[in-house]
C-alpha cells in the first residue's frame, strides 16, 4: 500500500500550519515547524513568495486535508464522490466521512498520539469494533458502535500515556470515552462543528467541481 515515507514535518511547513502528524513531538519546542517557522521545504523554498492563484489555494486546501487524515488521492476522490451524492452540504459530508474513519476515531479517543500511529494499531489488530477485531483503517464507524482496545494492548505504556493526555486534546461530543476500560463509543455522526481544524472545505468542493 502506497504511503508517504519522507519527513512528515516537511508537510506541516509546506501547508503553513501544524498538522499534528507526529503526536506529542508536535507540542514540544523542538518541533521543526516551530524551529523553522515560515520556511517552505525545498531548495528554493525561501523564494516562493508569489501571490497564490485561486486554483493553487484550492489545491493546497485539498492537499492539507489529505495529509491531515493520511488519505491518498484516489481514496480522497472516492470520499468526495460519496459526499456529493449524499444529501446535505458536500464539504460537510466529506469531513464527516473522514472523521468516521476507524483510524481517526482511535486517534480522537486518545488511544494513539497521532493518526499514523492509530492506523498502525488498527492494521496490526489492536482495535475491536463491537467486540470484533477490525484491521481496516478506512472502516466507516457508525452511531451506536463501540471501539475499544484488545486485551493485549491495554498494558502498552505508549497507549496508557496517550489516553492520559487525551483529556488535554479533548474528546469530540460525538464520541464518549471510558478511559479506565480503554473503550469508547460513537454516539452520533460528526457535524462540521465537531471538526476543530482550520479547513475551508468549500475550496475543495470548488476544485473538484471544475
Amino acid at each position: 500500500m502506497a504511503r508517504y515515507s519522507d519527513a512528515v514535518c516537511r508537510l506541516c511547513r509546506r501547508e503553513g500550519m501544524k498538522l499534528y502528524l507526529k503526536g506529542e513531538r508536535c507540542f514540544k519546542e523542538k518541533c521543526s515547524f516551530e524551529t523553522r517557522k515560515g520556511k517552505i521545504p525545498g531548495q528554493h523554498g525561501a523564494g516562493k513568495t508569489k501571490k497564490p492563484t485561486g486554483y493553487s489555494l484550492q489545491l493546497r486546501e485539498k492537499q492539507k486535508v489529505k495529509r491531515i487524515y493520511g488519505v491518498l488521492e484516489k481514496q480522497f476522490r472516492l470520499y468526495f464522490e460519496k459526499a456529493e451524492s449524499k444529501k446535505g452540504q458536500t464539504g460537510h459530508n466529506l469531513l464527516a466521512f473522514l472523521e468516521q474513519r476507524l483510524d481517526n476515531v482511535v486517534y480522537r479517543l486518545g488511544f494513539a498520539a497521532s493518526r499514523a500511529a492509530a492506523r498502525q494499531m488498527v492494521m496490526h489488530g489492536h482495535i475491536l469494533v463491537n467486540g470484533k477485531r477490525v484491521d481496516i483503517p478506512s472502516y466507516q464507524t457508525k452511531a451506536g458502535q463501540s471501539v475499544e482496545l484488545s486485551e493485549r494492548s491495554k498494558a502498552n505504556d505508549f497507549v496508557k500515556s496517550s489516553v492520559e493526555t487525551a483529556a488535554g486534546r479533548g474528546i469530540p461530543k460525538w464520541l464518549t470515552l471510558d478511559a479506565a476500560a480503554f473503550k469508547g463509543q460513537v454516539i452520533a455522526a460528526p457535524t462540521r462543528e465537531d471538526v476543530p481544524l482550520d479547513i475551508n472545505e468549500q475550496l475543495i468542493v470548488e476544485l473538484y467541481s471544475k
